[in-house]
């Protein structure tokens, strides 16, 4: 855990350094129809046990998650929930550090809403989903696999140091499973905490 502790850090620090200008009064960025996003977050997997399920393995480890995405919208609506579409992808990579050191790579199509209503405060929900691999898979009893599928959905939060770079912090709901390609196929599930940034250009 301290690792992850001095992982985030950096990326603060980094973000932070990388911005030629912190405006003091208010922001309002002009994120526009074909925005491109770049980002990084990271986090730290917490088992997550469904009641009703037979899934006992609490695995936790590290999750890093570079992405790239697309502005497809101007903003829609005229009230709070004003907001723009992004859409994109994602690769996730996890270092399963428990039950055993293990890897897990994955490439997911990602849809993001951002609500624009509060200026450089910008609240959004996202939704990813795609293909996992992990050798895992034949280690603990729920899966038997080593391709698998993550589905993983939340909301976060964006604070805009200007009209290029922001600071973001998180939370998923996230779950892996085989999709019945073979016969174990109980699931894992976990919440992941993040925090991370994205460049706009």
């Amino acid at each position: 855990m301290p690792y992850l502790v001095r992982v985030l850090i950096a990326l603060v620090l980094g973000s932070l350094m990388t911005t030629s200008c912190l405006y003091a009064e208010n922001v309002s960025p002009a994120i526009s129809v074909g925005t491109q996003e770049l980002g990084l977050s990271a986090g730290y997997l917490i088992p997550h046990l469904l009641k009703g399920k037979k899934s006992k393995t609490e695995q936790s480890g590290l999750v890093f998650m570079p992405s790239w995405m697309m502005t497809l919208t101007d903003p829609i609506g005229d009230s709070w929930y004003r907001g723009q579409i992004s859409f994109g992808a994602e690769m996730a990579y996890i270092q399963f550090q428990e039950p055993v050191l293990t890897h897990g790579v994955g490439f997911t199509p990602k849809i993001k809403y951002t609500f624009v209503a509060l200026d450089r405060i910008r609240p959004y929900a996202e939704f990813a989903g795609g293909p996992f691999w992990t050798d895992l898979g034949g280690k603990i009893p729920e899966q038997s696999s080593q391709f698998n599928f993550i589905l993983s959905g939340g909301f976060g939060v964006s604070y805009f140091l200007n009209n290029q770079v922001a600071l973001n912090a998180g939370y998923r709901f996230q779950h892996i499973s085989n999709a019945h390609t073979s016969r174990a196929n109980v699931g894992l599930n976990s919440s992941l905490p993040f925090i991370g940034f994205s460049f706009y250009f």
